[in-house]
């Protein structure tokens, strides 16, 4: 069975209307004071209520109807569909793959988004080929619905290059590990977009502890005040590293955009067509000079903050399994079974795909060939500086003890 992993296209539509916002999105507009009130879905488990947020999918599977945002998945197809059901099975599989190499020794770090997926493949899909995209180090999921072969995302992990692809090819700008700087970037990028007087959009991505960040603030300053066409793409997996949200802000993190003058909306970051239409909706506000957007993507990180961290120190093994009630791909895939949108066939053609892709990654990385040593002091300074020659010879003699060793 053919896939198209592409989700559905919506025409352009006038976002006039879609600013100002109490409930799931707040901000104001520039043209008007008024203010409307939004309609969101309350979602509820047996132990308390979950925050108000953006749900067209609930996790059993279900549709639920929503007449601000359905527009902008309404177009979509059993095909686009499966589409999305797609990106999130392969990007998982890529996942677990890099993680498995880490641990063999094959790379040296690796950041994991599992339990991300809807949120980085519905706000991936909803870009169009000339938006630019910002993103940290874990948008593995964003990357890929931006055409990047998933192997060029694994040689700064391992440490033979510093990126692995040109950003310009797909708009997909190189991995940022900087915590908070790419919003720097993003904004100033959407301001010269703005200048050169494009068509288009550009999306930074970051996390809730990014959002306690310096950088993110004065992204939200410049973006406000320059009304840049930019959205603020905020994935809320609760923890930063060990810190939880709740001892970083003492307000919903999409309601800190109210302060800046622009609207936020926190959307059910585990369901792949909230995330897909709220950023649909997002990017054709920046389009049409409406400003910047904040979306909080509420989601959570089911592995370790990288391989580097051991998650079981600081929260419970009842949270993880709250979360897994929760899963953005089996909350998708009991939808297109219950819509009958697909059958065994496509699930066991997707299993095989999966595989395929975790042997060609495998192979890529452990043919990664080693780097030259001595690249590292390589372009530093234009004209040479006698300390890095310092260092390299002093680095040169390190390299020629291993010789001495092995040839004891």
């Amino acid at each position: 069975m053919s896939v198209d992993s592409s989700a559905a296209g919506t025409p352009r539509r006038s976002a006039a209307g879609k600013a100002g916002t109490t409930g799931s999105k707040t901000g104001t507009k520039r043209t008007t004071s008024r203010t409307t009130t939004r309609t969101t879905t309350r979602t509820t488990t047996k132990k308390s209520a979950e925050p108000e947020l953006v749900q067209l999918l609930t996790p059993e599977g279900k549709r639920v109807k929503n007449a601000e945002y359905d527009p902008y998945v309404a177009g979509i197809t059993p095909d686009e569909l499966r589409g999305l059901y797609r990106d999130m099975v392969l990007t998982r599989r890529f996942d677990a793959e890099a993680t498995a190499l880490q641990r063999q020794g094959e790379l040296g770090l690796w950041a994991s988004l599992l339990g991300q997926e809807a949120a980085q493949i519905g706000s991936g899909r909803a870009t169009r080929e000339d938006d630019y995209v910002f993103p940290t180090y874990r948008e593995h999921g964003v990357a890929w619905c931006r055409g990047v072969d998933p192997t060029n995302l694994l040689g700064m992990f391992r440490g033979v290059n510093h990126g692995g692809w040109d950003p310009n090819t797909n708009n997909f700008h190189l991995y940022t590990i900087v915590i908070g700087s790419q919003t720097l970037h993003a904004t100033g990028y959407a301001m010269g977009v703005a200048k050169d007087g494009a068509d288009s959009a550009v999306i930074a991505y970051f996390g809730d502890g990014a959002s306690s960040q310096g950088d993110v603030a004065e992204s939200f300053t410049f973006s406000a005040v320059y009304n840049a066409p930019v959205v603020f793409f905020c994935q809320n997996n609760q923890w930063a590293i060990s810190e939880p949200t709740e001892k970083q802000t003492r307000v919903p993190l999409y309601q800190r955009a109210q302060g800046f003058g622009f609207p936020g909306v926190r959307v059910d970051g585990n369901d792949v067509l909230a995330c897909l239409a709220v950023t649909k909706w997002a990017l054709e506000r920046a389009r049409s000079g409406e400003g910047p957007t904040l979306v909080e993507a509420y989601t959570y990180r089911m592995g370790a903050h990288t391989t580097s961290d051991d998650p079981t120190k600081y929260r419970a093994d009842e949270e993880r399994e709250a979360w897994e009630a929760k899963d953005p791909i089996l909350r998708l895939r009991r939808y297109l079974e219950a819509s009958h949108h697909t059958d065994e066939g496509f699930f066991a053609e997707l299993e095989t795909e999966s595989e395929a892709l975790g042997r060609r990654v495998r192979e890529a990385v452990r043919a990664m060939p080693d780097p030259d040593h001595f690249a590292v002091f390589e372009n530093v300074y234009a004209d040479g500086h006698a300390l890095v020659d310092e260092e390299r010879a002093q680095f040169a003699a390190y390299q020629a003890s291993f010789a001495d060793v092995e040839g004891v």
